[in-house]
């Protein structure tokens, strides 16, 4: 036969060279620098998605949506604080900082989390007075960096959340690019106008929980013992560090997972270092309930919450509240495909744009151009936020009520069934159609 009349195979690409693999070699040797991007954990990861309600009908008793109340409010910070924190929903907006962020967008964030009645968070950099001004709720976040910080600011925040760890990347500091540092960001920060910075991985006054006591007790005397002491943690080794952060006087303790990422840092780390929310949650929960702490020092969640189904799965597996970033971010109007054109001018694409960290976003939301930022509207955004927040709660409603359940907070793991053995084994909850928790019962 003529070789020449053979068909040929399509091309077939190597699963572990693909297409993207074998991009970023050539950039990483035409270049020499790594990827830095935001945007968190682009592979497939178990999630939330990967677990199913088990509705009431004979065994369960549903409720009834027009007629009976399921609450959503809930109370964070009494273990120690004289003016703990009460949220109407049990949903908050996560710490991204003004410099990461255009002005217009942190108000709009205080805009949206005051009219839905829950706070939002400062991030790294400090507090601006249109955050401020227009959140009812506000945390203050302690960094390593220390960047913007000072007492008055510390005691106008309503919580203060001492951020050890992000679920991007546990263990290793942020970046914030020249570009983004424009003359206030450069006040508000006591930096270099135009010069690249890179936050600290670890705070310079303590290396262990010992030294974790020491500030929680001195941050409580630098507010009179007023205000919640949240500590927030990337998801490592979720059991040790939230037993130790309870030890150390912490009110509230915030988990993070890897599928977060409003932060800009190397792509290596954002694929590759920690683990995700859905397989934290439950060692997180079995240390507060080994030291008898289960809802009195409440669990935040954060790390790729995205609709009510997954607010409420994180409840159900032992959380009080979950945090949005990319989410709300996406709220206020960024990756938007009307701004699919400028998108594709600077090398991007809407749902795709992750290099926040250059200062270049048509939307106004994560830039410090003058230009860019006016065009953010932060009282239409945070309209928009409000609305999204809403609809997060009354999709948890839904869900909740049809298992039964006259608050969210009454959701629990017996609720769940998993659709694959990785998220049986990582949420603790059986696998559909068996009574099999992988690791915990037998087959």
């Amino acid at each position: 036969m003529d070789s020449t009349n053979i068909p040929r195979t399509l091309p077939r690409f190597s699963a572990t060279f693909d297409p993207h693999t074998l991009s970023e070699i050539r950039r990483a040797a035409a270049t020499g620098i790594y990827d830095i991007r935001g945007g968190g954990a682009k592979r497939a990861l178990p999630h939330f998605d990967d677990l199913l309600f088990l509705g009431a009908s004979i065994s369960r008793y549903p409720l009834e949506g027009y007629r009976e109340k399921c609450a959503t409010d809930v109370w964070l910070g009494g273990r120690h604080a004289s003016k703990p924190i009460h949220l109407k929903i049990p949903i908050t907006i996560a710490g991204m900082s003004f410099g990461s962020l255009s002005a217009q967008a942190k108000e709009a964030l205080g805009r949206g989390a005051t009219i839905a009645g829950t706070s939002t968070t400062t991030g790294d950099g400090g507090m601006t007075a249109e955050e401020r001004g227009q959140s009812q709720i506000l945390v203050y976040q302690y960094l390593p960096s220390r960047y913007g910080m000072n007492p008055d600011d510390l005691r106008k925040a309503d919580a203060i959340e001492i951020v050890v760890g992000q679920g991007a990347k546990p263990g290793g500091g942020g970046m914030l690019l020249g570009q983004k540092i424009s003359d206030r960001v450069a006040e508000m920060r006591t930096l270099p106008k135009g010069i690249d910075q890179r936050s600290a991985c670890r705070h310079p006054d303590w290396t262990g929980p010992d030294d974790l006591e020491i500030k929680i007790e001195a941050l409580r005397e630098t507010t009179d013992w007023e205000k919640p002491i949240y500590v927030k943690i990337g998801a490592t080794r979720p059991y040790y560090d939230v037993a130790l952060a309870v030890k150390s006087g912490a009110d509230v303790v915030v988990l993070d997972g890897m599928q977060g990422g409003t932060a800009a840092t190397q792509d290596v780390f954002i694929e590759h270092v920690g683990i995700p929310i859905l397989a934290a949650i439950g060692p997180a929960v079995k240390a507060l309930q080994d030291l008898g702490m289960h809802r009195k020092v409440q669990l935040i969640v954060s790390g790729g919450i995205r609709s009510g189904a997954d607010v409420a799965k994180a409840l159900a597996l032992g959380a009080d509240v979950v945090s949005i970033g990319t989410a709300a971010l996406v709220a206020l109007g960024d990756n938007d495909p009307a701004l699919e054109a400028e998108y594709n001018a600077i090398g991007a694409t809407a749902g795709a744009y992750d290099d926040w960290h250059e200062g270049r976003d048509p939307a106004g939301i994560t830039t410090q151009d003058p230009a860019l930022t006016a065009r953010l509207d932060p009282v239409a955004a945070g309209r928009r936020l409000a609305n999204y927040l809403a609809v997060l709660t009354l999709e948890a409603q839904t869900i909740a009520r049809a298992c039964g359940k006259s608050h969210l907070h009454n959701l629990e793991p017996e609720d769940l069934v998993a659709l694959t053995i990785e998220a049986a084994a990582m949420a603790g909850v059986p696998l559909a159609g068996t009574d099999w928790i992988p690791g915990k019962t037998k087959f």
